[in-house]
């Protein structure tokens, strides 16, 4: 059976960075795994100065734009990334040197981090309008974030409702029937994969 987890605010974790250049709101990450480690992790960072990004060995990361002026990223000192619109996604390697410089003020911005030996993700924010359906895959997991408007994700575990800023985890890895998610708004979805099976 297809398990819906709901994910409220109240269940967030908004933490200082060591470094005083901003917060992560940890939204949530799998539950398999202890203590810090994790397979995939999904946060909102506020980024309040330029200044470097924490290395995460063995992760693969993306990052999209929520609100703000915007950002450039200077990656192992390549040309700067810039991501000046809302939900343009840059991808890169954790334990990348990435330096961040904002262009016009502080920005909120969606992370998206999985472990690279267990997990691929893919990472799109869009419009809902009506109803879309998510399918049910091998050993897929997926993460859908309730950016603006609301939303009501049905399956075959009853139904949930989701409003603006909540969140909701779709777990396939036990089988189950596909989702549909009903409303109107925006939303950032995050699906896993195995990494085997992404090759």
């Amino acid at each position: 059976m297809t398990i819906l987890r709901p994910i409220g605010a109240a269940e967030y974790r908004r933490v200082r960075w060591k470094n005083d250049g901003g917060w992560t709101t940890e939204l949530a990450r799998d539950a398999d795994a202890g203590g810090d480690a994790f397979r995939w992790r999904v946060s909102i960072a506020e980024i309040e100065r330029d200044g470097p990004f924490s290395r995460f060995p063995g992760v693969e990361r993306d990052l999209l734009l929520l609100d703000g002026a915007g950002l450039e990223l200077e990656i192992d000192g390549g040309p700067a990334r810039r991501l000046a619109w809302r939900f343009e996604r840059a991808h890169f390697a954790g334990e990348a040197d990435v330096h961040c410089r904002l262009l016009g003020g502080p920005t909120r911005d969606f992370n998206v981090m999985v472990r690279r030996d267990a997990l691929r993700a893919e990472v799109v924010a869009r419009p809902l309008a009506g109803s879309m359906v998510i399918l049910p895959e091998a050993g897929a997991e997926w993460f859908v974030h309730v950016f603006a408007g609301g939303a009501r994700a049905s399956g075959d575990a009853g139904r949930v409702d989701l409003d603006g800023g909540a969140s909701l985890h779709v777990d396939f890895r036990d089988g189950g029937r596909r989702v549909v998610l009903e409303g109107g708004g925006e939303l950032v979805l995050a699906k896993f994969v195995p990494a085997a099976a992404a090759r």
